[in-house]
């Protein structure tokens, strides 16, 4: 039980270090005039907070220029955008409408390729219609944007109101920090947050926009990797974009975890041997550990019962400390915050065995990230 719990706690303050590094270097803010960044977020009904998040936008960004992306036959997004536009008569807000993309391509990429003629601000921001972007982070990811490179923001999810909501934000927010961060002082990010990145508009002309990867559903790893492809340097930022999404019930949030769990399977398959090692040590590695540290407690109690508790222990000071950095909001839940790693082998095996997701309203059969059909 003590070795197990040594080998569990250097991958803790390994984590732990190099997160807490890269969040104490001082960030500053560009005060460049936002007039001058459209926001392009496609839309897509079904959430019972769309509104509130795309309205959320135009309070803390009135200056900058949106985008919404609406397909055709989805009354609900036109009824609030619609409504919004109204409401907001003061924002530059410009709805367009798209038929249903081809079979095989990506609803998302299909619509932002066909939208980014529209486009005649010098920088672009691709923002999911669940992602709340402030003025200070906005300030903070133009700072670090420079010629030939995309900044990709950090994930935090607001606090929700009923278990499966918290669960997943939990999931969310004690990994985001620890995912995203302890490996870029040694290399640069494998992947960018697809939930919000930045660049200038003629590097993404310069790599031909989205058509490349119009038919990959991995939308973030496809990108990063055309990026990479063409010398287009990978920056990960820390400034926070806030996520709000609802979650009914438990069979949501498993098919929300399992699409996630999917799509990470998706990009192991394209990283090399050692990255893939590097990855199961950091993040597949720690909740098994987890998993046999309780079972000994349970079996055995006694020693075993005071190793966890200090285990446990630790982990909570580490997940707060990190937590507190990233974003003052997050509450603490120990409890879920347990569960939602216990739950994550579970999560990678379903994805492992079922390779059908539901996103929302569609479903898909999923082959490979350039092979899928929907259902």
């Amino acid at each position: 039980m003590i070795v197990i719990a040594l080998i569990w706690l250097v991958i803790l303050l390994f984590k732990l270090f190099f997160t807490l590094r890269v969040l104490a270097v001082p960030q500053r803010s560009n005060m460049m005039d936002m007039s001058d960044v459209t926001v392009m977020q496609p839309v897509l009904s079904g959430d019972p907070a769309l509104a509130e998040v795309l309205q959320s936008n135009l309070q803390n960004l009135p200056e900058a220029h949106f985008l919404w992306l609406i397909d055709d036959d989805d009354d609900e997004g036109w009824r609030v955008t619609q409504q919004l536009q109204a409401c907001y008569s003061r924002c530059d807000i410009q709805l367009l409408g798209f038929a249903a993309a081809p079979e095989g391509q990506n609803p998302k990429l299909f619509k932002l390729e066909q939208a980014r003629a529209q486009v005649k601000t010098r920088c672009i921001v691709v923002l999911d219609d669940d992602a709340s972007l402030s003025a200070a982070s906005l300030g903070q990811l133009l700072s670090e944007l420079n010629e030939n490179t995309l900044v990709t923001a950090l994930p935090c999810y607001r606090p929700a109101q009923n278990i499966p909501s918290r669960l997943l934000a939990q999931f969310v927010n004690d990994n985001s920090g620890l995912t995203y961060l302890p490996l870029l002082p040694f290399t640069p990010p494998l992947t960018l947050n697809g939930m919000c990145y930045i660049l200038h508009q003629h590097t993404l002309a310069q790599v031909g926009g989205f058509a490349p990867i119009v038919q990959h559903l991995t939308d973030d790893l496809a990108l990063a990797t055309l990026m990479k492809r063409n010398n287009i340097t990978l920056v990960q930022s820390t400034a926070v974009v806030q996520v709000q999404t609802s979650v009914p019930d438990f069979t949501c949030y498993c098919r929300q975890m399992h699409r996630w769990f999917l799509f990470a399977t998706l990009l192991m398959r394209e990283k090399s041997f050692a990255v893939n090692v590097t990855i199961f040590l950091l993040q597949g590695l720690h909740p098994l550990l987890l998993w046999w540290m309780l079972m000994l407690t349970l079996s055995d109690g006694g020693t075993a019962l005071s190793i966890m508790l200090t285990v446990l222990l630790f982990r909570h000071l580490a997940l707060r400390c990190v937590q507190r950095r990233m974003c003052r909001q997050i509450a603490p839940h120990p409890l879920l915050s347990l569960l939602s790693e216990c739950l994550q082998p579970l999560h990678l095996l379903h994805a492992l065995i079922n390779r059908t997701i539901y996103w929302r309203s569609r479903r898909y059969r999923i082959y490979s990230n350039d092979r899928f059909i929907s259902r």
